[in-house]
């Protein structure tokens, strides 16, 4: 039996309508303004490549598409990351983030292991769902 480490998934409430939260997951602007610079684009299919800084490019691939809910797309070789928007009144959006793929026998393109990985990634995401909420609720 294959041994996987859980997803990271955090879910916070942005003060925010669900448009506005749509297009900050969904366009490259947006993207670029609490994530990383890339030109994701909410078409199924679309490829990209994520500016990650130090990392060097990252390819990305939108997998998922149902606007303004949801949001997937595949991050490197291993990795899925996910956006579920609910829109909770018209001012309020329930956002979720769910990073998956990650497993124990795996080092990253960068040569890390995965469970190194992710729990650097675990505790970033909780600064970056921060920067998501300066930038919508701004």
């Amino acid at each position: 039996m294959t041994q996987t480490l859980p997803d990271i998934r955090q879910t916070q409430i942005l003060k925010a309508p669900i448009a506005k939260v749509w297009n900050a997951v969904s366009t490259a602007e947006g993207f670029a303004a609490w994530f990383m610079p890339g030109d994701v684009k909410p078409v199924e299919g679309h490829e990209f490549l994520l500016e990650a800084g130090p990392f060097g490019q990252s390819p990305c691939k939108v997998t998922e598409v149902d606007p303004p809910n949801r949001l997937s797309l595949r991050w490197g070789k291993d990795w899925t990351l996910t956006f579920e928007l609910k829109e909770l009144d018209e001012s309020r959006t329930e956002f979720t983030l769910i990073h998956g793929g990650w497993d124990p026998a795996k080092v990253t393109e960068f040569g890390q292991p995965h469970a190194e990985v992710r729990e650097r990634m675990s505790g970033g995401w909780v600064g970056i769902g921060r920067k998501l909420a300066q930038y919508v609720e701004g």
